[in-house]
């Protein structure tokens, strides 16, 4: 069976800005309206959980009102020609609903829910079972938490995202700005010589050996999916 090269594709907030996802830096959205760090802290969560979880099922009420956008679904085609790895900053699950099938997420994933005591127990939510209380209970009687890193946590998927990038035949960074960690520092494990493209509306200042498409996440996919789908193709034709 012949072994598919790898492409890793490094994913922030402005792949689902599109489709209608609040981010931080949206004037008037979610954020403006809840001090981020006592909606998305473990010191805000210590302090005020009810708040914390009302603030998560806002979120997933707002997810599933979206739907993913043709970035996301130009991403999962890219698997007829890649093994693509999705690594994601965001807590959505649009990539998955996009049609992508291996998506590694950073910051953990709004859908779920984890034990506060036991962590490795983790639930997916369902779409008519939405919100949590902090007298929400699992199976087992525990209470929940979301299963989000917060401020001040670690992000117990970080060294697994560096494993995958060191094994990469090509990286995009689409929607997260490579001022802002962890995308900047993940692109650094990169063998050299691979190629990265790197697609942002306002892209920041990056080495010569990135090629930067200055273009939305829909827009710049849209111009670097025949770049991606055509070599490959000849390749493995040949």
């Amino acid at each position: 069976m012949e072994k598919r090269p790898l492409l890793v594709v490094l994913t922030g907030a402005g792949v689902s800005a599109e489709s209608g996802i609040s981010t931080f830096r949206d004037s008037g959205g979610l954020w403006d309206k809840y001090p981020v760090m006592d909606v998305a802290s473990a010191d805000g969560f210590a302090r005020n959980p009810a708040l914390v979880h009302q603030f998560y099922n806002i979120r997933r009420h707002e997810l599933m009102s979206v739907e993913p956008n043709e970035a996301h679904r130009l991403i999962a085609r890219l698997e007829q020609f890649w093994r693509v790895v999705v690594i994601t900053q965001n807590v959505d699950n649009l990539h998955e609903r996009g049609g992508s099938s291996e998506v590694l997420h950073l910051h953990g994933e709004l859908m779920k829910i984890r034990s506060l005591t036991h962590p490795e127990r983790v639930y997916t939510l369902t779409p008519d079972n939405l919100d949590t209380t902090p007298d929400t209970r699992d199976q087992y009687g525990d209470p929940v938490r979301p299963h989000i890193v917060f401020f001040q946590e670690s992000v117990p998927e970080y060294e697994p995202a560096v494993q995958i990038v060191e094994q990469a035949d090509a990286i995009v960074i689409i929607g997260t700005s490579m001022a802002v960690y962890p995308a900047a520092g993940l692109v650094n494990y990169a063998r050299r010589g691979i190629p990265v493209y790197y697609i942002d509306p306002r892209p920041a200042p990056v080495p010569s050996w990135i090629t930067v498409i200055p273009a939305t996440a829909t827009e710049g996919m849209a111009q670097l999916f025949p770049i991606l789908s055509s070599p490959v193709t000849s390749s493995h034709n040949q």
